[in-house]
């Protein structure tokens, strides 16, 4: 009788927990609705890590509204797959009547290895004749110690250093394109991380949590620092933090086989959708109420105050320096 009890609790709980989970996602989705009429037609934008998750969201809304994307995707084969699902799903939708006009690229980018940056960039540069929209988002999330091609630690490489050479060399391709915008993608997890100067690679000593709060504290001050360089170009820089989605970010974690029907029924009931968790970067990637804002973290599509350690233009400055040399900008 007690199990018979407790089944029935979590079967009440779970259904109370659905029901409040679907009465907040539609409050979620009305409050963060964008803009109607198409208002990225004729205008270019990138996605990193576009085949899945967030990325593959914002990429359907982007495609809605008219865009067209350039999907860069690590594996082409399930960016290829993703592309033809996109396709169909956006081309039920309908503006005025008439089919959606949005367009959809692939483009292969790995992030861990700089020639692959390199080639992405020459040829978005030889292709495209111009980019409204660069969305840093691809990442690694706590992996065991690995390194990318070039030998850097591979959440730092992948999800700062990869993304800041990719940054620098579309960023003239952006200003002659202006008024352009670039969303960086990082965490609140910032919180938990430290700039170490003296072990950015973690060969004296690495902790996977650590080191994925170290890199998206780093993207945090890349779009600060950057903010400040591009002053009066046209383009702005603004980062943020989706919250917690539902993502195959965590492939890493290990969840118990025992344990993963109650995670599964918590993320359920209170992890974002991808398509709640990209409402942030539509947002930063396409509304007006952010035009010529630059430098500042988002968070449901609301400025959100940093923790003083992202702030610190010091360290900013002194993280871009040294990420000009470990990529070769500077020799």
């Amino acid at each position: 009788m007690a199990a018979v009890g407790i089944l029935l609790a979590a079967a009440l709980g779970g259904g109370l927990l659905f029901i409040a989970r679907c009465f907040s996602s539609v409050a979620r989705k009305v409050a963060l609705k964008m803009p109607a009429g198409g208002p990225m037609e004729g205008k270019t934008a990138i996605i990193t890590g576009a085949n899945s998750g967030l990325g593959r969201a914002t990429a359907a809304e982007l495609l809605r509204q008219g865009a067209r994307v350039i999907m860069a995707c690590r594996d082409c084969g399930r960016a290829e797959e993703a592309a033809r699902e996109l396709r169909a799903e956006v081309g039920l939708c309908s503006r005025g009547g008439g089919e959606c006009r949005g367009e959809l690229v692939v483009h292969e980018l790995d992030l861990a290895s700089l020639s692959s940056v390199r080639s992405f960039c020459q040829q978005v540069l030889q292709e495209e004749p111009r980019l409204d929209v660069l969305i840093n988002n691809a990442g690694i999330f706590q992996c065991p110690y690995m390194k990318t091609e070039d030998g850097f630690e591979m959440q730092f490489g992948v999800n700062h250093l990869g993304h800041f050479l990719l940054t620098n060399l579309l960023l003239g391709l952006l200003k002659s394109s202006a008024p352009s915008r670039i969303v960086v993608v990082s965490s609140k997890l910032y919180k938990y991380g430290e700039i170490n100067f003296d072990d950015l690679n973690s060969e004296l000593s690495y902790n996977k949590s650590f080191a994925y709060s170290r890199s998206k504290l780093g993207n945090i001050l890349f779009t600060r620092e950057l903010a400040r360089r591009i002053q009066n170009t046209g383009v702005t820089v603004n980062v943020l933090h989706p919250g917690i989605v539902r993502t195959n970010l965590g492939r890493y974690i290990h969840i118990p086989l025992l344990a993963k029907p109650l995670f599964n029924l918590v993320s359920w009931a209170f992890f974002k959708s991808p398509s709640e968790g990209a409402q942030t970067i539509v947002y930063l990637s396409t509304s007006p109420e952010v035009e010529g804002v630059s430098g500042k973290y988002f968070g449901d599509c609301k400025e959100e105050q940093l923790l003083p350690k992202a702030t610190d233009d010091l360290v900013a400055r002194k993280l871009w320096d040294i990420s000009e040399v470990m990529v070769g900008l500077l020799k």
